[in-house]
């Protein structure tokens, strides 16, 4: 099939890609979640690449990619860019296969990212200030020195690779309807809409972007791909400025939607994956089940979600963990009124142990001229189980008489 040009891959690319594959990474486990399910109605299985070799599907691209390499371009080795996943691809890829690697890094990428890369064997080095500029720093390594750059998703290789997990897909949920797949530069959705749509072109392929790297929706718009002149997410790995030829020309073609996740939804679904799945799971690869928390009726099951990869720096997982805790209402923030007397905090803070709320911070104020003369106002911040509860606790402190506001 062709679209302007542009050659579409087809079953035969990726079975082929699955062979060279066989052996060499895993075959991923389909974790059926049961609070997904509740939520659209039909079953929900999450296809777990985040438990993958390197820990995320790029291997299964970089390995396909640099295994048909020619014995010149072998000797020359290659050079790549990346945020951290398609590094550890590429590092372990040439490693299993005997070449050198070099891979250039922005130099805000996690240093567990920039450690493994270097761990696996690669020549892992920092340069600008996001991937484009990293990008660049390869390709002009690659024009000096001769090594073979690899693109991290514009190739037919590194798409038929990632392709293999919707081959997966299909042997492990043969009634699936719907699977979303999280989406950056369109390798991984790609690949996956090519081998479901050639088996079953009835199943409904759902790309997931961050709203605020969304370069799909506008190159879509625009007919051709359009480079966003921003980008700002915690979803370093699908934080891509623009799709390339190749993945623009699938994702319009074989890709039945795109949808777009906030900041809120990207944590909301990671301390979901912890929490409810057990899985550690880095923002870009809970893209697909942020899509399913915040909007599930509008996918029609049985829904595969695919966990494309679990290389979160834990710094990061703490912030996330605890701005997924906000955005899921589980933390409180309340001012209160209090006579300045002693014993005053204490009663505040036993109404809120009897209420089964988790004081985290405790902090007052006596000199503010907003207060009356003897009162002092309480900023306490709390944990709490949900929004249900924390309506809980404002209620029983308006019963024991205190004034509170929240925020």
């Amino acid at each position: 099939m062709v679209a302007d040009e542009v050659l579409l891959l087809g079953a035969a690319e990726v079975d082929a890609a699955a062979v060279l594959l066989d052996g060499v990474v895993r075959h991923t486990p389909l974790e059926h979640s049961r609070a997904l399910a509740e939520r659209v109605g039909g079953p929900v299985w999450l296809k777990c690449e985040n438990l993958q070799r390197t820990g995320s599907f790029k291997i299964r691209g970089a390995y396909t990619r640099l295994s048909r390499m020619t014995a010149d371009e072998r000797v020359r080795g290659v050079v790549a860019a990346s945020a951290g996943n398609h590094a550890q691809g590429v590092a372990l890829a040439a490693q299993l296969l005997g070449m050198s690697a070099t891979v250039f890094m922005p130099e805000s990428a996690p240093l567990p990212k920039v450690a493994a890369t270097r761990g696996y064997g690669a020549d892992a080095r920092l340069a600008g200030h996001d991937l484009t500029e990293a990008m660049a720093a390869a390709v002009e390594h690659a024009e000096r020195t001769g090594a073979v750059f690899i693109h991290p998703f514009d190739h037919p290789d590194v798409i038929a690779g990632q392709g293999t997990v919707g081959l997966e897909v299909l042997e492990q949920c043969p009634d699936v309807a719907t699977v979303v797949v999280c989406t950056g530069g369109g390798g991984l959705v790609s690949g996956v809409a090519a081998a479901v749509k050639a088996r079953r072109p009835d199943v409904r392929v759902v790309a997931v972007q961050a709203a605020e790297a969304a370069a799909f929706p506008g190159s879509l718009a625009a007919g051709r791909p359009v480079a966003l002149s921003g980008m700002a997410t915690m979803a370093d790995g699908i934080a891509v400025g623009a799709p390339g030829a190749l993945t623009f020309a699938h994702v319009r073609d074989l890709v039945d939607e795109v949808r777009t996740v906030t900041e809120e939804d990207l944590s909301r679904a990671l301390l979901f994956c912890l929490e409810r799945a057990k899985l550690v799971v880095e923002p870009a690869g809970a893209a697909a089940v942020a899509a399913v928390l915040a909007d599930p009726t509008a996918f029609r099951p049985p829904v595969v979600a695919v966990v494309s990869g679990g290389n979160i720096d834990p710094v990061l997982l703490l912030k996330v963990v605890q701005h997924g805790m906000a955005a899921a209402g589980r933390y409180l923030r309340l001012r209160l009124r209090v006579p300045d007397r002693p014993g005053s905090l204490a009663a505040v803070l036993t109404e809120l142990a009897d209420a089964g709320a988790n004081v985290l911070e405790v902090a007052h104020e006596r000199t503010a001229t907003r207060l009356d003369l003897g009162e002092v106002e309480v900023f306490v911040v709390l944990e709490t189980r949900g929004p249900e509860h924390a309506r809980d606790v404002l209620a029983r402190l308006d019963r024991a008489g205190y004034a509170v506001t929240t925020g």
